[in-house]
């Protein structure tokens, strides 16, 4: 059983290193071929990088986007378990070998709405395949999630103050207001876009878990996850017999890590997923959380 547990894991891993893969390529063609040629930017640290690029010259893009997002690499290996800082780096570094790969690529010349529409629906499939696949290269989500447990704002509201920031820094530079609206409307392109190839996947979900085996399921998810989760006891309505619960509030980044997991654990499980537009709670709620472990919401019941 081991051994086929353990090939599992290798199948899913090559799975998401795949998409991860390709989803660095899609985003990166889209800023190469559609964005750079026609001096848009994108937002948060690959905007930043793009801004550099345009001071300094375009062979300095990919390592402007290793160097400005090293910082938030380690930010993650302290707040966030390890293996996501390891999924976050290798997307790095496949998107900027993508991006030096793809540099002599003849540029998409269109019309400015055609360029707005292919390029930020291109940018926002690969970004969306790689967060779908537990990695991004975008350090303010980083910020966004640390902030977050400080200051109570969601991740999505943060991120988005940092990008009007981005694209005004932008405007304000080379003292040309269209070129950072249109960066404006490209980005709110390609996060549609992200949305649509994630199904939908919100910043915070509520996973029910019903499983045969809950107080493994339950350790496991507190103990090398760092989740909060909630017990709740049920009764089967074919069977009548007792069973429990999971409830757990996770993350969008964390979801395909729990879903693996429980499957992993109980190939028999039912998971629901369910989008939450809001979760508030009190001081009083605490979270679970180990060292270097990122703190997650958490009920109690």
């Amino acid at each position: 059983m081991g051994a086929i547990t353990n090939s599992q894991s290798f199948l899913i891993y090559l799975k998401n290193l795949f998409f991860t893969a390709f989803g660095a390529f899609l985003a990166a063609l889209a800023i190469r071929v559609f964005l750079y040629p026609n001096e848009l930017i994108d937002g948060g640290i690959v905007g930043v990088s793009l801004i550099f690029s345009r001071l300094f010259g375009d062979s300095y893009l990919s390592y402007f986007l290793l160097i400005f997002n090293l910082p938030f690499i380690y930010l993650a290996y302290k707040v966030i378990r390890k293996t996501f800082v390891i999924n976050m780096l290798v997307a790095v570094l496949l998107f900027a070998f993508f991006l030096s790969l793809l540099q002599h690529l003849p540029p998409f010349m269109g019309e400015s709405i055609e360029v707005i529409v292919f390029g930020g629906v291109t940018l926002g499939a690969g970004s969306g395949l790689m967060i779908r696949s537990g990695s991004c290269t975008d350090g303010t989500e980083i910020m966004g999630i640390i902030l977050n447990k400080k200051m109570g704002f969601t991740v999505g509201q943060i991120v988005l103050v940092i990008n009007i920031f981005i694209f005004a820094a932008y405007g304000w530079i080379f003292h040309d207001w269209h070129i950072a609206l249109k960066s404006l409307l490209t980005y709110i392109v390609a996060f549609k876009m992200i949305d649509i190839v994630i199904a939908g996947l919100n910043e915070i979900k509520s996973v029910l878990i019903i499983t045969t085996n809950p107080q493994r399921i339950k350790d496991l998810v507190m103990n090398k996850l760092g989740l909060g989760l909630t017990i709740i006891p049920g009764i089967g309505g074919f069977s009548g017999e007792d069973r429990d619960i999971l409830l757990v509030i996770v993350e969008r980044l964390d979801l395909a890590d729990l879903k693996e997991l429980v499957l992993r654990e109980d190939p028999g499980a039912f998971i629901a997923v369910q989008n939450l537009h809001e979760v508030a709670y009190g001081k009083q709620v605490s979270s679970f959380s180990k060292k270097r472990k990122r703190k997650h919401l958490s009920l109690r019941t």
